[in-house]
């Protein structure tokens, strides 16, 4: 089975766009598996910008629990770029995830830092390994497609990506 790595932040409007481009694409390409990579694109300690890593992590909890990956990235974008939510803050996250997840044990999961091992490697991975120059950015068949900064991935570019990959 293919393989799609997906890195992305919640508070990149790139992102956002990239997201939609990829739901559109993915009916032309059956059988692809898709890995969300969450990562920030300014991570902590940087103070540039509002910090995605309790979405990040609610991100994980929400897999584990079963939710519809598409459902939650909608939800999480939605809060990020649309509402201005306050990400940084455990109970709007939980807010934000109400009917998606139990909240007490998302609490629970989130201020006890859990999934933050997934974050610190999806970090690690876009910034230090693939060296990514921004986010949204793919990885397929250990071929790269990155973004440009302020630019992001056209649908076209990710569609001539995936179908030189898949």
């Amino acid at each position: 089975m293919r393989k799609l790595e997906v890195f992305f932040d919640y508070t990149c409007p790139f992102c956002f766009k990239g997201h939609g481009y990829l739901m559109e694409l993915l009916q032309k390409y059956p059988g692809l598996e898709i890995e969300w990579r969450p990562c920030e694109a300014h991570p902590r300690p940087e103070t540039y910008g509002r910090h995605s890593d309790l979405c990040a992590r609610a991100m994980y909890f929400a897999l584990a629990h079963g939710t519809d990956p598409a459902e939650y990235h909608r939800e999480m974008f939605h809060a990020a770029l649309t509402d201005r939510a306050d990400i940084e803050d455990i109970n709007t996250i939980v807010k934000i995830t109400e009917g998606l997840l139990d909240g007490d044990e998302l609490r629970n999961a989130l201020a006890g830092n859990q999934f933050e091992d997934s974050l610190l490697e999806n970090n690690r991975l876009a910034w230090d390994v693939y060296r990514f120059p921004a986010v949204p950015s793919y990885r397929l068949n250990e071929k790269l497609l990155e973004s440009k900064e302020g630019i992001g991935v056209s649908k076209t570019q990710l569609d001539g990506f995936l179908r030189s990959n898949c």
